[in-house]
């Protein structure tokens, strides 16, 4: 382990650094003007009760921006000393998280699959609570390919999956395998929020996979429909991987 690794996982300096998270990401969501689509999204959100908030990979870090005064949030994020920043600056934002692994395709195959069956079961439970669970949709390690993860989640909680986007026209795109985007203050931002999707509790695998296309397409559409809100059309049809190294600003 290197010893800017070592030195970032020690506590103190963790906290330190979700402080630093937590102020930048309320600097970024005051600072740029957002628009907000469908118009009535929010007697949208309100009819569909608790709700899968579904999200791509690289498009998670400001997905805290769409919680409204009333909403109760909950992610999940690993276990693993890595995730402790985000879960610390997620707090703050007002956002419940759950240290598990996700539920994933494996547990489609196998229900008993280490950490992602103990996942599964959190977020159903916080589902059943009233609280909504916001969830990349992909596959691990696979950028903008839908999992089957999402659909079994919805199926056994019985909620709608929602897909997000959440964009900046400023941002900073980097080169890794989630494509990840930081927002950058002082521009436009967008929140998108699309169709929903209900999966049934008896469900063939054509039909999960036929559920899984869907909600990918849909993340793909909001996500466009976003970037074309803030005037970014380079990024309309697709989410390019950044050319330099350690990311570029856009």
């Amino acid at each position: 382990m290197g010893l800017i690794k070592t030195i970032g996982r020690k506590p103190g300096v963790q906290r330190v650094l979700a402080a630093a998270a937590y102020g930048y990401l309320r600097l970024v969501r005051r600072t740029n003007r957002f628009t907000v689509e469908p118009a009535d999204a929010d007697a949208r959100l309100d009819s569909y009760g608790p709700f899968i908030a579904a999200m791509w990979h690289g498009q998670h870090i400001m997905i805290s921006f769409m919680r409204r005064p009333h909403d109760r949030i909950a992610t999940i994020i690993s276990r693993s000393p890595d995730g402790n920043i985000n879960t610390m600056a997620l707090t703050r934002m007002g956002v419940r998280v759950m240290r598990a692994s996700g539920a994933r395709g494996r547990v489609v195959k196998d229900a008993r699959a280490k950490g992602g069956a103990e996942g599964l079961r959190a977020m159903v439970k916080a589902l059943k609570g009233g609280e909504t669970v916001a969830f990349s949709a992909d596959v691990p390690k696979v950028s903008r390919v839908c999992d089957a993860g999402i659909i079994m989640l919805a199926r056994f909680s019985g909620c709608p999956i929602v897909p997000v986007a959440v964009v900046t026209s400023r941002h900073i795109r980097f080169n890794s395998w989630d494509r990840a985007c930081l927002g950058l203050p002082f521009g436009r931002g967008a929140m998108v929020f699309g169709e929903p999707t209900y999966v049934p509790r008896e469900v063939s695998p054509e039909e999960v996979d036929a559920l899984r296309e869907r909600v990918q397409a849909e993340l793909n559409r909001v996500h466009d429909r976003a970037y074309t809100l803030v005037g970014r059309l380079d990024r309309v049809g697709g989410l390019a991987a950044a050319p330099a190294s350690q990311g570029v600003a856009a």
